[in-house]
């Protein structure tokens, strides 16, 4: 299982210190094989690189430039930049970047630049709440998986977040019933090895319980329950209690 920690534009170097039980708590037997990761911004990705060299967590980025050539785009970064201070993944296609313009394909080119950079990618897809109540779902993540994945022979780095846009923030999740079958229908658009899939939206250490039941998913992708050491070692615990 992978409990993927998206820290936003949250955290100071003085968020360093909440680590150390999220360190302590990897080296134990309670973390029962789970993987985790914190994909912090970009200011913190070196940082949190030196704080966890003798420990198994990983680190990524929140999104990347589509180029790996250096060139004048101010204020972005690019995937050899995230590799080179430490992160051996990163996020492509959160649904606050998506609102904020980027579309399909430039996520396609994202995926495939971070792809040869040697990132993981974990890739998000989700509808929205207009889109869920005119039944779009399956048209929805069909068509960003379609587009987003184009011309991509190598998906064994790529991860799958499942984030409805209309969860993220509100404390809301889907019925179980319902995200089984949506877990179901992403896996089932991959001929190949289906990827590992994991759920985001308003996790935390109540809902977990709901969640942990539906043994379909690889894992989850965590926002504002991340940046609390305490909340997100509960949700790892109780995903195998």
């Amino acid at each position: 299982m992978y409990f993927v920690a998206n820290w936003k534009m949250y955290g100071n170097l003085s968020s360093l210190n909440a680590l150390d039980k999220v360190i302590k708590f990897s080296k134990s037997k309670e973390i029962r094989g789970g993987r985790l990761i914190y994909c912090p911004p970009n200011t913190l990705i070196g940082s949190f690189s030196k704080k966890f060299k003798d420990c198994q967590i990983g680190i990524g980025g929140q999104n990347c430039h589509e180029s790996q050539e250096y060139g004048a785009h101010t204020g972005y970064v690019n995937p050899r930049m995230l590799k080179n201070i430490g992160a051996h993944f990163v996020i492509i296609g959160h649904s606050e970047n998506r609102k904020k313009g980027e579309n399909d394909r430039l996520i396609n080119l994202k995926i495939k630049s971070a792809i040869e950079a040697k990132l993981k990618v974990i890739f998000c897809i989700g509808e929205t709440l207009s889109e869920k109540r005119k039944k779009k779902t399956y048209l929805v993540l069909s068509r960003q998986i379609k587009i987003g994945l184009k011309n991509i022979k190598n998906k064994s780095n790529i991860f799958i977040a499942y984030e409805p846009v209309w969860a993220i923030g509100s404390g809301l999740i889907p019925k179980s019933q319902d995200l089984f079958r949506i877990v179901e229908f992403i896996k089932s658009k991959f001929k190949a090895k289906s990827p590992k899939v994991l759920y985001g939206g308003s996790v935390n250490p109540q809902n977990i319980i709901n969640l942990r039941e539906i043994n379909n998913i690889n894992g989850f992708l965590i926002g504002g329950a991340s940046q609390n050491a305490k909340k997100f070692i509960d949700i790892v615990k109780k995903t195998y209690s």
